[in-house]
């Protein structure tokens, strides 16, 4: 029989502030506490990536930049952008650190038994991992289990009819700037194999957050997402303990907690922005549900209560601020990633409706990217070798006439008592298939493949 973490329900309240006098404390704590990963790091310094200089070009949209000025000068915020921009995951990297004397592979065997078993049946578990699955397991008395539930149940729709189709436009959106793309880049991320890989496995990790069992301790949401951080804490330990393969003056360091936010929040930065656009500074129910989902997975991700508000305002400005203090910058790791993300097979299945759904996925993707992330249309997507012909918009119309019938259809079903748990099921069935065609994820990275920064 398998535990759930279990709370009373309780009133939700916006994260804390921490003070930003500990900000600085924390970043250097680091070096001091895991020297083999970060003692070569200064935590005294400002990286390039980060800027508050209102003449610098940075990631703000175009239709926020009229706000730049007003978002810089909430120091508090900015503060706390600065710091997690040189801020990892402790007790994830920690644990990580031991790969000098276990191995990676052994590291992920071992955390995969604990997940498993608990941590408790384990004979020998490095004090370390004890740490790391603990803290995992503390459900945090600010979120609300009630609420998260409801909000995986709500998300089941979008899953399996959307999530299909954006999951590869999404990560790409992740590779549009250099100073977060390059960890990507340097640990193999360039083949078609290794981009094909990362979306199966960012789907697989999401798509395990919405089914029934998300508050499983030992379900599949909470293996995944302690797998994934094993493998961002492990791109760190060795990008960093090899001097030759990162600048942290420019780029701060890999994976930082400020490069998880987008992943995490987006889809309630989305809920934020149609709220505040209504004249609304609360959310509903159902978007208080969905939002209470994300700031789950993103806990579950190692993210700190910090950057996990739960405002419309509060979540739309610190998004905001992120993009508003991250340098622009798009190189050519940048369009590698991007060629090998939209020419990745996603499938094994090459059957009649297997290809059918690739061109289809693909074709949508290809439209996402021109229309969303590049702002010069077709032929500033053609520069980085991008080509979007006629055939994908056709497959990007058609995707959206799926994704739009089949969620109406059971958006209806929800509403209506007599079928809405049986509609919930069939999702659950939806879901589950998906599931087994995303195929498995190892959430592990190899030092073997990487390659120095300069080249």
């Amino acid at each position: 029989m398998t535990t759930a973490i279990r709370i009373t329900a309780t009133p939700i309240i916006s994260a804390p502030t921490t003070p930003f006098t500990a900000f600085a404390a924390a970043d250097a704590a680091q070096a001091a506490d895991i020297p083999s990963m970060y003692g070569r790091v200064d935590f005294s310094i400002t990286p390039e990536r980060f800027t508050a200089d209102l003449r610098d070009e940075t990631e703000l949209a175009p239709e926020y930049a009229e706000r730049r000025a007003e978002l810089l000068a909430n120091k508090e915020r900015v503060a706390l952008i600065k710091a997690y921009t040189m801020h990892g995951d402790p007790v994830a990297d920690t644990y990580a650190a031991l790969i000098p004397q276990y191995g990676f592979r052994r590291l992920a065997t071992m955390l995969q038994e604990a997940c498993d078993r608990g941590i408790e049946n384990m004979a020998s578990a490095p004090p370390e991992l004890v740490r790391f699955i603990r803290a995992m397991e503390q459900f945090p008395a600010w979120l609300d289990a009630r609420l998260i539930e409801q909000g995986a149940r709500i998300e089941r729709n979008a899953y399996a009819h959307r999530a299909p189709f954006i999951i590869r436009g999404g990560l790409i959106a992740t590779f549009m700037n250099k100073y977060a793309a390059l960890p990507m880049a340097l640990t193999g991320g360039m083949s078609n194999k290794s981009a094909a890989h990362r979306v199966n496995e960012t789907a697989i990790f999401f798509t395990q957050t919405v089914m029934p069992d998300v508050l499983d301790r030992h379900g599949a949401a909470f293996k995944d997402a302690a797998m994934v951080r094993l493998m961002h804490s492990m791109v760190r330990f060795n990008i960093l303990s090899r001097g030759d393969r990162w600048d942290a003056k420019t780029y701060g360091i890999p994976i930082p907690q400020v490069d998880q936010m987008p992943a995490g929040l987006m889809s309630i930065f989305v809920i934020a922005r149609k709220a505040l656009r209504r004249g609304r500074t609360e959310f509903t129910p159902a978007e208080r549900a969905r939002v209470e989902l994300a700031r789950y997975r993103c806990f579950l991700l190692g993210l700190p209560q910090d950057l996990l508000v739960d405002t419309p305002q509060a979540i739309f400005d610190l998004l905001l601020t992120r993009h508003a203090t991250l340098r622009k910058g798009f190189d050519d790791n940048c369009a590698a990633l991007v060629r090998a993300m939209l020419t990745a097979d996603l499938t094994s299945d090459h059957s009649l409706p297997g290809r059918l759904h690739t061109w289809l996925e693909r074709g949508f993707a290809k439209v996402y990217f021109v229309t969303n992330l590049m702002r010069g249309g077709k032929s500033a997507a053609a520069k980085v070798g991008v080509q979007v012909g006629l055939a994908d918009y056709i497959a990007a119309a058609a995707a959206g006439i799926l994704i739009t019938s089949g969620m109406a259809a059971y958006a209806v079903a929800a509403r209506i008592g007599l079928i809405s748990d049986a509609a919930d099921r069939s999702l659950v069935r939806k879901l589950t298939k998906q599931l087994k065609r995303y195929g498995s994820a190892e959430f592990t990275t190899d030092a073997a493949t990487y390659r120095p920064a300069h080249t």
